[in-house]
Parts: structure tokens; sequence; C-alpha cells
């Protein structure tokens, strides 16, 4: 018999559509429990939640909308709440935008976007959760998504590593109101993925990270998800309060391609040698965690 650790439990999972969030619902529908998998687009929500379905077995519910606004994110969590033969334990605050840009230049209307997503929906989606959760008596789990860019700096994203450090010290601060109630809550932050909306990033994303990253491989979506599977995992409910990096170790030592960029016009061997021996030109401007 399959040893299912979220059967009868609801999770939801924000900016679910693709990528990382889509794996990371795969995954929970996979091990038993009921998945609300919200995206901004709805043809995406419906879309992913339709992969996961099927005519027997239909516990993936699309629910599309802004995981940035305050009113839909506690629209969808009564909606998780009335799932039936299921409660609403799990949240992942997956939905996230990045904005580049030089911090000289930088606009109010971006800042505005990155901070109002990144974190004002993580905060409301968390205390709107955590408060059905304490209204149940029964606990619950709640995984917030940074970034490797929240832990070290990076180029052209100052508003969204502040963000996402900003994440990292929210989970901090949320062991002390919900320690108390069974509740945990971490944060789980990647390091550069392979997704779709990243392919599309440079010609050869993958090959690029490979070479920065120590492990010497580019992050896959499902390394996020084991990574996030094991955090709500019932037996893991000790670990609160902390960040972990999904990353291939770039933030112990790995470059920026645009220390590359830079090291091969000053310093051509050495930009070599940081590249593998090869030195094509490297876009530091497009290359975000996810």
């Amino acid at each position: 018999m399959n040893y299912l650790p979220f059967a009868g439990k609801t999770a939801i999972v924000t900016g679910a559509g693709t990528g990382i969030g889509f794996e990371i619902a795969k995954h929970l529908v996979l091990d038993g429990a009921a998945v609300v998998i919200n995206d901004l687009d709805p043809d995406l929500a419906h879309y992913a939640a339709d992969q996961l379905n099927t005519e027997e077995d239909q516990r993936a519910f699309a629910l599309p909308g802004d995981a940035g606004n305050v009113d839909f994110i506690r629209e969808m969590v009564e909606f998780a709440s009335d799932i039936p033969d299921h409660r609403l334990e799990m949240v992942v605050a997956n939905a996230g935008l990045t904005e580049f840009g030089d911090f000289f230049d930088f606009a109010p209307e971006s800042f505005e976007k990155v901070v109002n997503l990144n974190l004002r929906g993580s905060f409301f989606l968390a205390q709107t959760a955590a408060r059905k959760m304490k209204d149940g008596g029964h606990g619950g789990n709640i995984v917030l998504i940074g970034s490797n860019v929240g832990e070290r700096a990076y180029p052209n994203l100052a508003a969204y590593g502040m963000s996402k450090a900003g994440i990292s010290m929210l989970v901090k601060q949320l062991t002390l109101p919900l320690g108390p109630l069974g509740i945990s809550v971490n944060c789980v932050s990647p390091g550069a993925t392979l997704t779709e909306r990243t392919a599309l990033e440079e010609d050869d994303y993958a090959g690029i990270w490979a070479k920065l990253n120590p492990n010497q491989r580019v992050g896959r979506p499902e390394d996020v998800a084991h990574t996030v599977s094991f955090i709500l995992n019932p037996a893991s409910r000790h670990i609160t309060g902390q960040t972990l990096l999904v990353d291939g170790g770039w933030t112990a030592t790995g470059p920026t391609p645009d220390l590359i960029q830079r090291a091969e016009k000053g310093f051509p061997e050495l930009g070599k040698k940081l590249n593998g021996n090869k030195a094509p030109s490297i876009n530091g401007h497009r290359m975000a965690a996810r």
C-alpha cells in the first residue's frame, strides 16, 4: 500500500500554472492532497488542474486570480476550506514577480508591483490561512517561496532581492505567533531553475548555470518540489523558521554572469577560467533565479 502523507489534507499553491508551482502542486496531488491551483492566467490554472486530474480522481481545483489581492486571498482560503472530506493544512506562497532594472532608474510602479505580490501576497496569504488553521485547532504548515537572490546581491535586482530577503525574515517572525498553534512556517529559496519562462531568457540558460553552480547543473522544478514536499510532510513539523536554499551551491561560492562579463573584459584568462575555459558573452541582466 502506498504511503500518502497528505491524504485528507488540502493545499493552496499560488502561481501554479507552470514551472515550479505546477511541479509542487503535482507532487502534493500524487502524495494524496487536494490542491487549489492558483494562477493569474485562467487558462494556465485550468490547464494545470486538467493535467493533474483523472476521471476517477479529481483533487486539483483551478482558482485563477491575483495572489497579491487581499480580497482574492480571503476568497481562495474560504474555497480551499470548503473542499469536502479535506481540511486546509498546507499553503505554498509561490507566486512571485521579477522586475529587472537599474537602481537609479527603477520606477515606483515597478517597485509596487514587486512588493505587492512578493511581500504583500505572501504576508496576507500566510495570515489568512493561519487564521483558518487556528480556528480549526489542527495546526498546519506554511511554505513561502523565496530566492537565492534574497541571500546574495545580484545585478539589477535590488527590489526583487529585497522582497525575497523580507520573506526569509517573515518566516522567522511568524514562528512566534504560529508556533504555539502547531503551525510550522518556512522559506524555500530556489536558485537558477530551468522552467518554461527562464528557458526563454537565454539561448543556453541550463548550460550557463551549469558553469556557475558548484554542482555543475541547473536546477529543475522537481528539485524545489521535493524540498517543499519534505518541509510539508508531517514528519518535518519540528522544522520551522528556516530558509532552505535549493541552488546547487551557488550562494556558497558561485559567481554571477555579470562577474564573468567583467572578468572577460579586464582579465581574459580569469574570464575563461570562470567560464569553464570558454569565453562566450553571458548576458547578466536577465539571469535571475526564478
